[in-house]
Order: C-alpha cells, then sequence, then structure tokens
C-alpha cells in the first residue's frame, strides 16, 4: 500500500502532485535539485491553498493537514521511506535517466519508480531504474489540481503488482485513469500535440490568424482553451521536443515539427512562462504576436 510518495521535480508539475498526493493523506517528499526550491515549491503551495480558503473552495482544516503532510528534501537519500517515487523533472531523457539511477540507489526493496514523462518510452527509461518490474509511466496533467485525468503506462516489463498498486494510488488521490501501450506520446498526447503542432502550420502558412484559429476551435469544436493559447500555458519549448521525439521514435514525417514554433523557441518565445509566445503576455490583457 503506497502511504509515503516522493516527488522529484518541483516544477509546476512536480508542485501539483505533491499537493494532491499531500491532500489525499500521504506523506509526501518533494525535491529539486536544492533544498531552496523545494522549500520555495511547498511556500507557494500554502500560499495557494490559503487563497482559495479564503474564497472559500477549501476547508482550512484540510489545507493546513495538506501543508503539513508536505516535507522537502535536496538529497536523495531521502527517498529510502518512499513507496512510491515519481520523477516530474524536464522533457529530456538523458536528464531523466541521470535521476532515475541517482535515486534508484536508495529505493527501498518494495518501492515503486515512476516517470510523469508524456512522451518518451517506459520501456527505454526502466533500463536505469533498479527493478524494470517496478518502474511504470504515471502522467499527469496541467494543472494537476484541477485536472481529473492520470495516464498509466505500463512498460514491457512492468508487474501487474506494480499496475495494481498505482491504481490504487491514482483512486486514493480522486484522480481517473486511462490505461496506455507504452507508444510514443501514448494516448492524449499522441492525438493532442500533433493537433497543436498542425496549429501552427496553419498559422505559418497564412491560412488564418492567431485570433481565427483558436476562436474557430473554441467554437467549432467546443474547446475551452485555443490550440495557440493552450500551446502558450503547456509551453513551446515543451511541445517542440515532444513533436521531436514522436519524429525520433517512429520516423513518420507526420510528426515534423512545424517551422513557426521551431522558430518560436529558438527566440525565447516560449509562451507564458517567458511573457511571450503566440501572445504576448507583458500586459494586462494577452495580445496576439502576429
Amino acid at each position: 500500500m503506497i502511504k509515503t510518495v516522493a516527488v522529484i521535480g518541483a516544477g509546476q508539475m512536480g508542485s501539483g502532485i505533491a499537493q494532491v498526493s499531500a491532500q489525499a493523506g500521504l506523506k509526501v517528499l518533494l525535491g529539486d535539485v536544492s533544498i531552496e526550491l523545494a522549500d520555495k515549491a511547498r511556500d507557494k503551495i500554502a500560499k495557494d491553498l490559503s487563497k482559495l480558503v479564503e474564497k472559500g473552495k477549501v476547508d482550512a482544516a484540510l489545507a493546513a493537514t495538506t501543508v503539513a503532510n508536505l516535507h522537502t528534501f535536496s538529497d536523495h537519500a531521502a527517498l529510502a521511506e518512499a513507496d512510491l517515487v515519481i520523477e516530474a523533472a524536464t522533457e529530456r531523457e538523458d536528464i531523466k535517466h541521470k535521476i532515475f539511477e541517482s535515486a534508484g540507489k536508495h529505493l527501498a526493496a518494495h518501492a515503486i519508480m515512476a516517470s510523469n514523462t508524456s512522451s518518451i518510452p517506459i520501456t527505454r527509461m526502466a533500463v536505469s531504474s533498479p527493478d524494470p518490474e517496478r518502474f511504470i509511466g504515471i502522467h499527469f496533467f496541467n494543472p494537476v489540481p484541477l485536472m481529473k485525468l492520470v495516464e498509466v503506462i505500463p512498460g514491457l516489463a512492468t508487474s501487474v503488482s506494480t499496475i495494481e498498486a498505482v491504481r490504487d494510488y491514482v483512486a486514493n488521490i480522486g484522480k481517473e485513469i486511462v490505461l496506455s501501450q507504452d507508444e510514443p506520446g501514448f494516448i492524449v498526447n499522441r492525438i493532442f500535440v500533433p493537433f497543436i503542432n498542425e496549429a501552427a502550420f496553419v498559422l505559418g502558412s497564412g491560412t488564418g490568424s492567431i485570433v481565427d484559429i483558436d476562436k474557430g476551435v473554441k467554437l467549432g469544436l467546443n474547446h475551452p482553451m485555443g490550440p495557440l493559447e493552450l500551446a502558450d500555458f503547456i509551453g513551446l519549448d515543451t511541445l517542440l521536443e515532444i513533436m521531436k521525439i514522436y519524429l525520433a521514435s517512429t520516423g513518420d514525417p507526420k510528426y515534423r515539427p512545424a517551422p513557426l514554433l521551431q522558430k518560436y523557441v529558438e527566440a525565447g518565445w516560449l509562451g507564458r512562462k517567458s511573457r511571450r509566445g503566440f501572445y504576448d503576455y507583458s500586459g494586462e490583457v494577452p495580445v496576439p504576436t502576429r
């Protein structure tokens, strides 16, 4: 039974995973390359919950318990008490392999190691873990506290007991599961990231403006956000990296990144996190950049 969860990577995704796990009453270890970064993430979670309490959206007692369940670390030795370790680092395979190798030295004999990757094959990453039978993909969606879905992706060697333990964990934190085979992009992003990439192709060809592409998809397909608006939210560098992974993994030219997407990333226009992407976020209201 999973009672203690460790999350490696205290960015937006890692913090969200830590928060929902702590809200479910689990002990959570949240770590990053420095204790300062981990502490900063814990403080932000506490601040965000405090605001939700003020708005009446979260019970004060639950918020206090959630924060109390969060513990920070920077030394992987702290992972020895974890039942489940979830890697939530940047979407670069070389970095993830280093994390698995380092963290794996401290895992308990029963502990499960997982990756929050949205695109990298689980079987390939499992070779850097202590035991591929106890390695699995657990893909959360952003923002984690609000999104109900979690993709669970077994690798070639993942055991049935590992899958069942992860199913129980996901149910415990109040999320819904879709089970995917270990194919590039899994289910959701395999469909959706090329969709965003195609929107960038449409923009680059001059078929439609940023505003009209987003408006067309929102009203014509009943999506809550347009593809270019959502691309800025996700991060254009992340989307570009995912498309490159799909292309390299499959060799299928349909996964060729849109030249305009590549150009924006080269310019440092990464979306909301850089305050400029398909939209400019320097003012009170986002303004299209084309």
